[in-house]
């Protein structure tokens, strides 16, 4: 099975080496070279509303899957414990619904923030 290595760094540098995941925490943001090979950059912004990151101390797990649908290559894959394990492309009606479901999920924790804050505010 292919691997990604993993580098915690201060700041995602301008050029990124094939094969390595940058991770800045304080940005809050995970980058790489596309692993089908085909050179894109690949941003994953880390917060509740995207990826997760699991570090267990030797290895690294992006969650959910990373779905290239932008790319030529529409490659699809998990990094899982440093392992990258590829998955079946998406159509482009996949890849819409998989877009939408993203952005509803995005919104309903700040709708969720905003009612209760509205409902505090009625209360006086």
């Amino acid at each position: 099975m292919k691997t990604i290595r993993h580098k915690f760094v201060e700041f995602i540098p301008e050029q990124l080496e094939e094969g390595i995941l940058y991770i800045t925490v304080e940005y809050r943001t995970a980058v790489h070279r596309c692993v089908c090979g085909c050179g894109n950059k690949v941003v994953t912004p880390l917060s509740p509303t995207d990826w997760k990151m699991i570090f267990d101390g030797k290895t690294v797990s992006l969650y959910p899957s990373i779905g290239n649908w932008s790319f030529d290559c529409k490659s699809h894959y998990f990094i899982t414990r440093n392992e990258i394990r590829h998955c079946a492309p998406w159509t482009k009606e996949a890849a819409e619904r998989g877009r939408k479901k993203s952005n509803k999920l995005k919104k309903k924790p700040f709708a969720k923030l905003v009612g209760n804050f509205s409902k505090k505010k009625d209360r006086k």
